[in-house]
C-alpha cells in the first residue's frame, strides 16, 4: 500500500493510476496524507472529479471536512448529530468546515453547520486566513455570499496580503458580488498591503464591467 503514490496520482489527475492502486489496495480509498487530508478532500481541492467519484464508489470513508466539501448534507448531519461540537471544527489542514462548504458552493451545508454552532467568521488556522466569506467570494458563489453577509459575516475582513472580500471580488471579476458587498457595508476605499484599490485590481485583471461600476460610485 502506497499512500504517497495515490496522492501523487490524484494531484496528477491520473485516473488509471488511482484505479490500479485501489485495485491492489482497496483501503487506499480512505488514506490520508501527512497533513491528515483524505484522498477525497485532495481530489476536491485539485478539481479531479472523476477521481473523486471513483474514490466514493470504492467506499472512501467520509469525515466531516470531506462531507462538507462534497456537499453531502446527509453525511454532515450524521456526523454533527453524533458530535454536535464538530460543527465548529476545522479540517486537518486548518480550514473551518463551514468555510469548506462555502468555498465549494454548498449553501445548504453551510447553513446547517451555522445553525448548529459554526462561526461563519472563523478563520483558517493554517496561516492563509481564509474564512467562509473569502472562500465564497473567491469562488463566485453569489447566493452563498449574500447569505453569509446576512448571517453576520464581516464584509471588511482582512487576510493574506491585506485583501478584503471586496478586493478579491473585484480582482476575480465578480460584479454581482462586488455590488452585494458594497450594499452590506464593504469599504470601497480599502486597499491591499501594497496599496492597490478594488478599481486598480479590476483594471489589472481587465474586468471592464467592474471598472465602470466602481468609477460610477459616489465619492
Amino acid at each position: 500500500m502506497s499512500t504517497a503514490e495515490i496522492f501523487a496520482a490524484i494531484r496528477a489527475g491520473d485516473l488509471d493510476a488511482v484505479t490500479a492502486l485501489l485495485d491492489g489496495s482497496p483501503l487506499l480509498a480512505s488514506a490520508k496524507n501527512e497533513s491528515g487530508v483524505s484522498t477525497v478532500l485532495m481530489s476536491i481541492y485539485t478539481g479531479r472529479q472523476e477521481i473523486r467519484d471513483l474514490l466514493l464508489a470504492r467506499g472512501a470513508a467520509l469525515v466531516l471536512s470531506d462531507a462538507a466539501a462534497l456537499g453531502n448534507l446527509e453525511r454532515v448531519k450524521q456526523i454533527v448529530e453524533s458530535d454536535p461540537a464538530s460543527a465548529r471544527s476545522f479540517s486537518p489542514d486548518g480550514f473551518p468546515v463551514v468555510a469548506l462548504a462555502a468555498v465549494f458552493g454548498h449553501l445548504d451545508v453551510a447553513r446547517y453547520l451555522a445553525e448548529h454552532g459554526a462561526d461563519v467568521n472563523a478563520a483558517a488556522t493554517n496561516g492563509s486566513g481564509y474564512n467562509a466569506l473569502t472562500g465564497a467570494v473567491a469562488s463566485g458563489h453569489t447566493e452563498t455570499v449574500l447569505w453569509l453577509l446576512k448571517t453576520g459575516a464581516d464584509p471588511n475582513y482582512r487576510y493574506g496580503p491585506g485583501y478584503s472580500p471586496l478586493l478579491t471580488a473585484a480582482a476575480n471579476g465578480h460584479l454581482e458580488i462586488v455590488k452585494i458587498l458594497l450594499n452590506h457595508g464593504a469599504d470601497s476605499r480599502a486597499t491591499s498591503n501594497d496599496g492597490k484599490s478594488s478599481l486598480a485590481l479590476a483594471s489589472e485583471r481587465n474586468h471592464p464591467a467592474i471598472i465602470d461600476y466602481l468609477r460610477g460610485l459616489p465619492d
